[in-house]
């Protein structure tokens, strides 16, 4: 049986777990909510990137992307010119954007990614 790895878990949930060669990112907001969207979506990619690492890959593996957004009318293009500089060349995943109401109305977005895993590399 494969083992399941989790990371940065509490009582309530995982960042991140690896299980079969996929590493699945829970919702990642910003740390510092005071920023507007550009500064918010950079401080979120860089969690992303982070827990990426941890689980043993990397931006340029990612499969799926959900991004929530507070206001997609006023931040999508703040949001899009930060992701854009973010994503590896040729590897853009699947993505779906969408506005929806957060946890917290200091949030303006909030991204949870699939990526593959060589399960070789991280045994």
């Amino acid at each position: 049986m494969r083992e399941i790895r989790r990371h940065a878990t509490t009582s309530r949930r995982s960042s991140a777990v690896v299980y079969n060669g996929m590493a699945f990112i829970g919702g990642q907001t910003a740390e510092d909510r005071t920023l507007d969207i550009r500064g918010q979506t950079r401080q979120v990619l860089a969690k992303i990137d982070r827990l990426l690492a941890e689980a043993g890959t990397s931006k340029s593996r990612l499969l799926s992307v959900q991004i929530w957004l507070k206001d997609i009318t006023h931040d999508f293009a703040g949001m899009n010119e930060i992701w854009d500089t973010w994503t590896a060349p040729g590897n853009a995943p699947t993505r779906a954007t969408v506005q929806c109401a957060l946890g917290l109305p200091e949030i303006l977005i909030e991204v949870i990614v699939t990526a593959a895993v060589d399960e070789a590399e991280v045994e």
